[in-house]
């Protein structure tokens, strides 16, 4: 494996009914290619050797003996390669037939995996043939010259890498053998499947895939019997996917006549993680495992340098990924935060709230999810006391921008400039205003928060937050300044997600055509505190990303830091896939250095952070998910960091 990556294919080769040999030939060729590819697992469908529809023939002692007879030569002519092969096939034991996986790599025949469940209903009949599991009497069987393990409780394992096999119909039972093999240990399950086409059975079966993979935290590989079987009573067109807890991450297309290959990479470090931090999963073990009942069998794994490069996609957004779910997912993210303020604002009976406008992204979500969150209670707009304060460093577009959202929006407008009220206080604590430092930069930010505050008081309402999830990760925040408020609604949003939210509503002209360009305007406006002078031009002088790295890195890594519980190498390496031609090595090295920096150092903040509604599944509240202490030493991290090559 690779960084916790193993790479794994799921092939649909043509089939004659029948016909061992050529069925054979046709499974090497596959193999031979995922080799070259570096595969590490690869699968076939049920009963690939023989094919499946071979009927009354399977109960014919010669076709089981060539089926034998072309397994055995499957393994020497395939005995120079390292993948670990999952075949179908026959496999007679003194006068019963199971239908069964069989396993091998590298030459050798290293166990055999009996079909637990046997549909005999409607187009299938396989009682007829075959034997269910549960009537195996022996825990070996002959191959050949191979004597190897064979039952339904057996794990194949290489290091920290179990896997586990079901075949077909296993897959449709309430509880299923994957499941049981998944509580057992295996972090990836194979189904070996001969499946026939039926109108909206795909969509079905799609769903049962992610389902399954979802429930069990597991990957999961599916072959399903292609072109070439009898087409007598049913059509098989080799359907294959392979999934990842819950995400489909790569499937073929349907109705094309020709074989089939798709590879992926399963992050068996995230299966990890996942488990470990889901303690349901874990109970379930204890409930429905017994340890003396498993049979376990090694096979190898290629090592870390030997291991191609992942080749699955790796999104740059792992919030709001790149699908064509993104504005429904984007448009639900707004929904939440509009009922979590609803609930807020039901619960104390307040009729106003108080938002800070500066006209920059996130008081303007803050703002349409608080207009949102009136228009559905059924509040006049005019109770949003919405608030300017341009102080020391103001461009004259952000401020246009925010007094004419508010405008359009049809809220209370009130601009109050803080820069006399900034400077009497430089004057009162002795300090020059020359010196544009952190003293300089967060007098505005508690002078604002201060404002908002009191207004706060003179209407009896919440100050609404507007500070967002990047934020606080990074604590760019001023501490009892803007990082406080009564309900921080953008608390669970990233930063880019917000502009991603910003752009939806504009685009469906949530808020109205003429509100619209205003959003865009605003989406477009440099991400900035605006707390330093603007240059000669009246433009944004002090852009944030310049100071502290670009936002859509930091997100990178805080998802896959909090969300999956990833060591500094690997978030390096998925980030130079993910950002390969936009960002190089040493820019990635730089700034995640700089986000474990501020991250370790800035938990202060977070552990008395405002409410705030978690919106997408990684959060930084200290009551709903990240507990951590703030004195906690960032040196093994940082050390992690330096220790990286950042080579190209």
């Amino acid at each position: 494996m690779k960084y916790g990556f193993v790479k794994v294919a799921a092939a649909v080769p043509f089939v004659r009914v029948a016909d061992c040999a050529y069925n054979v030939s046709r499974i090497e060729a596959q193999i031979l290619e995922a080799e070259a590819k570096g595969v590490e697992i690869i699968t076939f469908p049920e009963l690939s050797i023989t094919g499946y529809t071979c009927g009354d023939l399977f109960l014919r002692s010669f076709l089981n003996d060539q089926a034998e007879a072309a397994l055995l030569d499957l393994a020497e002519r395939t005995a120079h390669t390292s993948v670990l092969i999952i075949v179908g096939m026959p496999i007679r034991i003194e006068s019963q037939l199971f239908n069964a996986a069989v396993v091998l790599q590298s030459g050798q025949i290293l166990g055999a995996i009996p079909k637990t469940y046997l549909p005999n209903y409607r187009e299938f009949q396989e009682a007829r043939w075959f034997a269910a599991a549960r009537d195996l009497q022996l825990a070996h069987v002959q191959i050949g010259r191979f004597r190897v393990p064979i039952g339904h409780n057996v794990l194949f394992r290489a290091g920290k890498l179990a896997i586990g096999i079901e075949i077909c119909e296993d897959m449709w039972t309430p509880y299923t053998p994957g499941t049981r093999l998944a509580l057992y240990g295996a972090q990836i399950i194979f189904n070996l499947s001969a499946s026939n086409e039926l109108a909206g059975k795909n969509t079905y079966l799609r769903s049962l895939i992610s389902g399954l993979s979802s429930q069990n935290l597991c990957g999961y590989v599916y072959a399903s019997a292609g072109y070439g079987e009898s087409s007598t009573d049913t059509v098989f067109t080799g359907k294959a996917f392979i999934a990842e807890i819950g995400k489909i991450l790569v499937e073929t297309s349907r109705f094309v006549y020709e074989e089939r290959l798709i590879i992926s990479d399963i992050d068996v470090m995230c299966i990890n993680n996942n488990r470990m931090m889901t303690n349901s999963f874990n109970d379930s073990v204890v409930d429905h495992t017994e340890r003396g009942l498993l049979t376990e069998i090694p096979f190898t794994l290629r090592t870390h340098d030997e291991s191609h490069d992942v080749d699955r996609k790796i999104d740059q957004n792992p919030f709001l990924p790149v699908s064509r779910r993104r504005d429904e997912r984007a448009e639900e993210m707004f929904d939440i935060q509009v009922c979590g303020l609803s609930q807020r604002m039901r619960f104390i009976g307040a009729r106003h709230a108080v938002i800070g406008i500066s006209g920059g992204l996130d008081s303007t979500l803050a703002l349409l999810v608080a207009v949102a969150t009136f228009d559905a209670m059924g509040l006049p707009r005019e109770g949003i006391i919405g608030v300017t304060m341009p102080g020391l460093g103001t461009s004259s577009h952000t401020k246009d921008n925010a007094l004419e959202l508010m405008k359009l929006l049809g809220i209370t407008s009130l601009t109050i400039d803080i820069t006399e009220a900034c400077l009497q206080h430089f004057a009162a604590i002795g300090h020059d205003p020359k010196v544009q430092d952190v003293v300089y930069e967060n007098t505005q930010a508690r002078e604002r928060t201060q404002i908002l505050m009191d207004l706060a008081n003179k209407y009896n309402a919440p100050v609404i937050g507007t500070g967002d999830l990047s934020e606080l990760a990074l604590g760019w925040c001023t501490y009892n300044g803007d990082h406080m408020s009564m309900y921080s609604v953008n608390a669970g949003v990233p930063k880019t997600a917000v502009q991603i939210i910003v752009s939806r509503l504009a685009e469906i002209e949530r808020f109205g055509a003429e509100l619209s360009e205003v959003l865009r305007s605003i989406v477009a406006t440099p991400i900035s505190p605006e707390l330093k002078p603007t240059d000669e031009a009246g433009g944004i002088e002090q852009k944030t990303e310049d100071l502290v790295g670009p936002y859509e890195l930091h997100d990178f890594f805080l998802y896959n830091f909090l969300g999956y519980g990833y060591d500094p190498e690997k978030i390096f390496y998925m980030a130079k896939v993910a950002f390969e031609g936009k960002y190089g090595p040493k820019v990635i090295k730089r700034w995640l250095r700089e986000f474990y920096r501020r991250f370790f150092a800035q938990q202060y903040k977070r552990n008395c952070m405002p409410d705030g509604p978690k919106v997408a599944a990684v959060s930084l509240s200290p009551r709903g998910y990240w507990r951590m202490p703030s004195d906690v030493s960032p040196e093994a991290w940082l050390a992690a960091v330096d220790a990286i090559s950042d080579e190209d």
